[in-house]
Formats: C-alpha cells, structure tokens, sequence
C-alpha cells in the first residue's frame, strides 16, 4: 500500500472518515507514540523540570501532543485537515490547535517556540497538489517562518519519508539556506520495517552544540549511519501525483530509420509538408566532411 502521501493531499485523504479510524487504531497510536518520545528526545531539551512551549507541526488529532503533555510540556499544534483537529477537540486535547498550511508559513510571533516536533508530515510539502504549488517555495517559505518563530538555539526534530535521495536532499537543502543548522538523523539503518528517519535541526549557525544526533543501531542504542546513502534515486525528487513525467523509451542505438519514417508519414497524414524519403534518411552525419 503507497504512503497517503501520494494518494491525495492530506486536507482530503483526512477526511472525518480516515480521521477517526487513524485515531482508533491501536497500531497507529503505539508508532506515533513511539516516533513522538524520539522527536522529543532529538530535541534535547533542558532537563530542569521547566515546561517549554512546543510546536507540533501536522498534528492531526492529537496523539503526538499527548506525548508532549504527558511530558509536562505546552503545546501548540498546527494541522490542514479540519476532521483531525475536530476529532482532537473530541478528545479534549491539552494543547491549542491551528488549522492551517504549513507551505504558506506558520504566522507564529518571533522567538516564541522552544522547540518544535513533526511526524510523518513535512514530505507532504513536496508534492504539488494545485497548479499554483511549487514545492520549493512551499519548503521556503515553511522554513523560514519555522526559524523566525523558534528561539535562538532551540532545535526542530522532524519524522519524515521521503520518497528517495532527492526528496531528502530538496528538505535538508531547503532548511539550510533558511538558516538552520543540523542534517538527517537514521536510526535502524539496516532495517527496511524499523528504518526512520529524523531530520534535526537547530535555529542558529552550526557550533559543538549543534552537531546532529547519532542514529539507534539494531540493538537500540546510538550509533553512526554509514549505509545511508545507499537507496534507490530513480524517481522524480518533486513528485506530482495526478501528473506522472512519461519516461521515453530509447535504445542505445537512438531513433532507426523505421521510427524515422514512420514518423514523417504521421506527419504527411496531417497535412504538414515533409520531405521526401531517400537513401539518406535516417543516414547518420559524420563528424566531419
């Protein structure tokens, strides 16, 4: 089954239907649990038992600021499906909800945000859902909003699926010309279930301070990706789901003489003036005479 993603954008796939069932379902709630205790712990914040004011980005119907909550944490989740956020406000979540596009900005005051999440919701913005979607001025302008609204140093720990290397690099690129500082976080690299990954970035230049996270290794504990840049590259990096490139088959040899001139009688057949078919045609011209 593809990823929802690629099926329809999130404001119509989350539809009230898909927004209860996702939010019943025992499965969905132990993995965002799960990916949401990582995104806090990425975030490294201070552990001084002072609650920090967090920013949920694609926060749906609450299950990842329940996590903040129960971590003793204010919140403020930002989500483009009204069915999630009604069924958040169902469940009496303890943050306050936004219901808005990220690839337009969050609109947050600046210097306000001690730290921001996000699960499974920032490769959305690499598809272009309306003819007016560029995806990367969506990325641009989600970044840069994002760094205006977190204070200097606080970090973001996003959850993401790209689609493959280019989709990652467009992300990673696209939040370093904003000003951040960090890279891409892979814990069980070698597992193609457990495998996710986190991209980490911190609002400031790069120091000691904000050098990127290790990975978790098969046994759970910290350790270096080296195996990551091994994936497959051979989709499109910005990908538009209700208008698939078509791919030209061509052989090693090119385009023959048969293709030639079926193509000229294609166009005879329309009227256009086509010249005539010779010994030559098709003839490949040397380099030189």
């Amino acid at each position: 089954m593809s990823r929802p993603e690629l099926q329809a954008p999130p404001e119509i796939f989350y539809n009230e239907e898909e927004a209860r069932k996702y939010t019943r379902n025992s499965r969905i709630m132990e993995i965002q649990s799960e990916l949401s205790h990582r995104a806090l712990e990425l975030l490294s914040l201070p552990e001084d038992g002072v609650p920090r004011l967090l920013l949920d980005i694609g926060c749906g119907s609450g299950l990842s600021g329940d996590t903040l909550s129960e971590s003793g944490h204010q919140w403020i989740g930002l989500d483009i499906s009204r069915s999630m956020l009604d069924v958040a406000l169902e469940n009496e979540v303890e943050g306050d909800l936004l219901l808005g596009d990220m690839g337009q900005g969050l609109g947050l005051r600046s210097g306000v945000i001690d730290g921001a999440i996000s699960i499974s919701a920032v490769q959305w913005l690499c598809n272009a859902d309306k003819s007016s979607h560029n995806p990367r001025l969506r990325l641009k302008a989600f970044f840069g909003s994002l760094y205006r609204c977190l204070a200097r140093g606080a970090r973001a720990a996003f959850q993401v699926y790209p689609e493959n290397l280019d989709q990652r690099e467009l992300i990673l690129s696209s939040a370093m010309r904003a000003g951040f500082a960090g890279g891409v976080v892979v814990d069980y690299p070698n597992s193609s279930k457990k495998r996710k990954e986190y991209l980490v970035l911190t609002c400031g230049p790069p120091s000691i301070s904000t050098s990127t996270p290790n990975g978790k290794g098969e046994d759970g504990e910290s350790s270096s990706d080296n195996d990551s840049e091994d994936e497959d590259n051979q989709t499109v990096s910005i990908s538009d789901r209700h208008r698939p490139k078509k791919k030209q088959k061509i052989t090693k040899k090119g385009k023959g003489r048969e293709w030639i001139i079926k193509k000229k009688e294609q166009m005879r057949k329309k009227g256009n003036v086509v010249p005539p078919d010779t010994k030559y045609t098709a003839r490949k011209r040397k380099a030189r005479f």
